[in-house]
């Protein structure tokens, strides 16, 4: 049967490496076209910093342009959507980038129309379905031939799909790289007939060692006479027909030996020694879907449980729940290692009799949840999936909680970078959206038995009785003179009394008053926490009133505490410590979030104008 891949070479490491070198670049790319590579691959962020977009692609054009073979069977594949700022990586996957980025690449390629032109990344603060509709665009307006997507997964590929058509899927795969194996990707590539290019097929550079000392690889390469290297690339390619290895190269004898692993011809022994090495891709060759990884049940008598959710979504709790009904529970946390290391811990349990096993880390990947389930199903056994459908915000209440509960206050970044060493519970406030946009939704596909969707319900503490009224002080109970955002001193506080009788009355009634509020002139240097306490304790005194009031003294941007509404730490915070019953609480605000910052954390809420306005009579302010 004849080979119709392209023989393929990723041209990043031409434009990206410290010491690069153009002459010497453009002579590796006419050897590797005179070798026979038919596809370049490259992307306008295939340079050092923006300030040279487009380097790998004109360095391209310029080696085309020069070289004297026939350039007609040359396909060239470009990427937009990362941007290189400082030299950093960072997604951009708005439609506006994408449009200009291609009409750059054009310019660039020295071409009017683009062979194939990829998303280099999902952006996660863009909608994909946005991004690829930017795609199907630059498709409508002939500025691109085909459409790729690099580094989605299976349910972003489906989503992709269902927009337009989609070419080609690259991702990384090699002998050492099995997570796109096992995430189902490469699988759904092979069944669905879409081509799947594989970047770093032979590991990248800090693999090199490790093949040229594989004992393996080096015994074929041996009954071959060929290098490591090749036989890596041709078991890889040997997978599938849909399968493109994208091996780079920076020197003209590399270029060489790319292009001889389509002459080796492995034999089946062979391939299985090889298939040893990546047990994950086995079924890449031998099954007709993702459902081949999983050997059929035969226990009745056995269950692996896997509870799956946000960190911070109750997991804990269930699996806790679990054992104490004779479940086996196995969890990184408190053994240590990875994900995949507890994999011989189940196989061990299972091997031994142990009917009954539950894992709950954040499994948040198919990658992740492979191992597991193939486990299990070598052992006979079936796997349940609980997956918990907490909301972020719900996981975030639940996240603060067991900080406050076990440190007994709220920590800052820097301790939470010091905690989170030794204790997962010490979250960084971000952790719980990076990974709600990593998550990929558990599928009977998978091979699990069954996949069951539990809603989050908060439970009630009985023991909790406290009531309160909790005001955000900011321009509601302290304002300023002069009118900054918040009193800048004690001279520059201005209180209305009249605010002081609704409070008065829920106080009377046995509700703590309690308030909140955001300092950020704090962490800038501006203001002193004695500063900040003095203007509260005069706004009481004004009041006469006895107001506890917290503060969030960290700056303004992506949050790294969780103190800053409308995260919940300062409302948790305050739980804890008054014993509240979040039902019997009343939030006063006036701001966009503060509606849902009382919904989070369990309050009623009551807008300032109204609570106020219920007994307020005209009246001057008292100036502090």
């Amino acid at each position: 049967m004849t080979d119709d891949r392209p023989l393929a070479l990723g041209c990043m490491r031409l434009s990206t490496e410290p010491d690069r070198d153009e002459p010497a670049a453009i002579a590796v790319l006419h050897a590797a076209l005179d070798a026979g590579v038919t596809l370049l691959d490259t992307a306008d962020a295939y340079c050092w910093t923006d300030d040279e977009r487009g380097h790998n692609e004109r360095l391209i054009a310029r080696a085309l342009s020069s070289w004297h073979g026939d350039r007609s069977s040359i396909a060239v594949a470009t990427k937009g959507g990362l941007t290189r700022p400082g030299g950093r990586w960072a997604p951009n996957g708005r439609a506006k980038h994408l449009a200009a980025a291609a009409e750059a690449s054009c310019r660039a390629l020295g071409v009017e129309r683009i062979d194939l032109y990829q998303l280099h990344a999902p952006d996660p603060r863009v909608p994909l379905a946005t991004s690829v509709r930017a795609l199907a665009d630059l498709k409508r307006r002939r500025l691109v031939e085909r459409i790729g997507l690099c580094n989605v997964t299976v349910s972003q590929i489906e989503e992709a799909r269902r927009i337009v058509e989609i070419d080609a899927i690259q991702v990384e795969a090699s002998l050492w790289q099995d997570r796109e194996f096992l995430s189902g990707v490469i699988r759904y590539c092979v069944d669905h007939r879409l081509r799947l290019m594989a970047y770093r097929p032979l590991g990248g550079t800090k693999a090199r060692s490790r093949i040229t000392k594989d004992p393996v690889l080096g015994a074929i390469a041996a009954e071959g006479d060929a290098t490591s290297f090749e036989v890596a690339l041709a078991w890889l390619a040997g997978l599938s027909e849909l399968i493109v290895p994208l091996p780079g190269a920076t020197r003209i004898d590399t270029v060489r030996s790319i292009a001889r692993h389509r002459t080796l011809r492995l034999t089946d022994e062979q391939r299985a020694r090889l298939d040893e090495l990546c047990p994950a891709a086995r079924a890449i060759r031998t099954g007709p879907s993702a459902s081949a990884t999983v050997q059929p049940v035969a226990r009745t008598d056995a269950e692996v449980v896997m509870i799956m959710g946000l960190p911070g979504a109750g997991k804990s709790t269930m699996a806790r729940e679990l054992a104490a009904r004779g479940y086996l529970r196995l969890n990184r946390d408190e053994t240590g290692g990875t994900l995949r290391g507890l994999v011989p811990a189940l196989d061990r349990a299972l091997a031994s009799g142990t009917p009954r096993v539950v894992l709950d880390n954040t499994y948040v990947s198919r990658a992740s949840r492979a191992p597991v389930i193939q486990a299990a199903a070598a052992r006979g056994v079936p796997v349940r999936c609980i997956c918990l459908s907490a909301s972020v915000a719900d996981a975030q209440v639940n996240a603060v909680t067991r900080i406050v509960e076990r440190y007994g206050k709220l920590l800052d970044a820097g301790e939470l970078a010091v905690q989170r060493k030794r204790d997962p519970a010490a979250l960084a406030p971000m952790t719980q959206f990076r990974y709600q946009r990593e998550l990929e939704t558990p599928d009977a596909s998978e091979g699990f038995a069954h996949v069951d969707v539990v809603p989050f319900e908060r439970r009630a503490d009985p023991s909790r009785t406290g009531r309160a009224v909790i005001v955000w002080c900011d321009g509601i109970l302290a304002e300023s003179r002069s009118h900054q955002r918040v009193p800048s001193s004690v001279d520059d506080l201005a209180v209305d009394p009249g605010r002081a009788a609704p409070l008065r009355r829920y106080a009377d009634q046995g509700f703590r008053l309690l308030g909140l509020s955001w300092q950020p002139d704090i962490a800038e240097g501006t203001r002193t926490a004695a500063d900040v306490n003095a203007v509260f304790a005069k706004m009481n005194e004004l009041l006469g009133l006895a107001i506890e009031v917290e503060h969030c003294p960290h700056p303004a941007g992506p949050p790294q505490c969780w103190c800053r509404k409308p995260l919940p730490g300062l409302g948790v915070l305050l739980i804890h410590r008054h014993n509240l019953d979040p039902a019997r609480c009343l939030y006063v605000g006036e701001g966009p979030q503060d509606a849902g910052y009382a919904q989070r954390l369990g309050f009623s809420y009551r807008p300032a104008r109204e609570f106020f306005d219920d007994t307020e009579m005209e009246h001057t302010c008292v100036r502090g």
